[in-house]
């Protein structure tokens, strides 16, 4: 079975894609090629409509993910900055002086760096904008259609 191709539109070579049809162009068209045309349209944006937010979700899932990571090694270092601060108390009770301050040294260096990456992901996360090209695209479309108060009339 072959799918049925799309024709040339209206007989006076309207185009789905092109300017809105004139008022004697659409007096001199049945209502099923006026029907076809619509829904030929509606598929088409539709279509797109899918494409754009595909796009924009691509695009944002890579941001969300640099700042997932980012947020991974913030948890990482605040993970290694508990295991020093204990193995340094530990230390530091065990031997008065000596080697506890050695591992509270290297607490603090993950503690910086914990932060460092924090800070990192932050701003990451706030670049995040969530999908508004097609939300902002969506909202027109029931606009789109709406009847003109210049629309065309039998």
């Amino acid at each position: 079975m072959s799918m049925p191709t799309q024709g040339s539109g209206l007989d006076s070579g309207y185009q789905a894609a092109g300017a809105p049809p004139t008022a004697d162009e659409v007096r001199g068209s049945s209502i099923g090629e006026l029907m076809r045309q619509v829904t030929a349209d509606l598929s088409t944006l539709m279509r797109q409509e899918v494409e754009l937010a595909k796009a924009e979700i691509r695009q944002e899932g890579k941001k969300a993910g640099k700042a997932a990571g980012l947020f991974g090694g913030a948890g990482f270092g605040g993970y290694m900055v508990a295991l020093f601060v204990s193995i340094a108390l530990w230390q530091f009770l065990d031997n008065v002086m000596d080697s506890g301050l050695a591992a509270l040294i290297v607490a603090v260096i993950w503690a910086v760096v914990a932060g460092v990456l924090y800070s990192m992901g932050k701003k990451n996360a706030e670049r995040i904008r969530g999908l508004k090209q097609t939300n902002d695209s969506v909202q027109r479309i029931p606009d789109a259609l709406k009847p003109h108060p210049e629309g065309v009339t039998r």
